[in-house]
């Protein structure tokens, strides 16, 4: 089980493999933040968030989740517009 609440039945091939991509990070943490999301914006994303999206989902867990946690500063070219959406969409998540 991933977890995810969509199916990715109606989705094009390049959005059914990044949601698939969001809730197999490798981090269970990541799976839950990146696959919540995806879960809910995949299908509004515009082609340029997802080009985005698809760089976002290249960083490591590692380095990631710090930045979304907080617990370290985003570094300036790594501070995009998709990943300041990912970070509104963690502060309203609820476990």
């Amino acid at each position: 089980m991933t977890g995810t609440t969509r199916s990715s039945e109606g989705l094009d091939e390049r959005r059914r493999k990044l949601l698939f991509r969001s809730w197999h990070r490798g981090m269970r943490e990541m799976d839950l933040i990146l696959g919540s999301f995806a879960d809910a914006e995949i299908g509004v994303l515009t082609e340029s968030e997802i080009d985005q999206y698809e760089k976002l989902l290249e960083i490591p867990d590692t380095q990631l989740l710090p930045w979304i946690t907080g617990e370290r500063p985003i570094p300036a070219e790594r501070d995009i517009a998709i990943l300041r959406r990912v970070l509104a969409f963690r502060r309203n998540m609820t476990f």
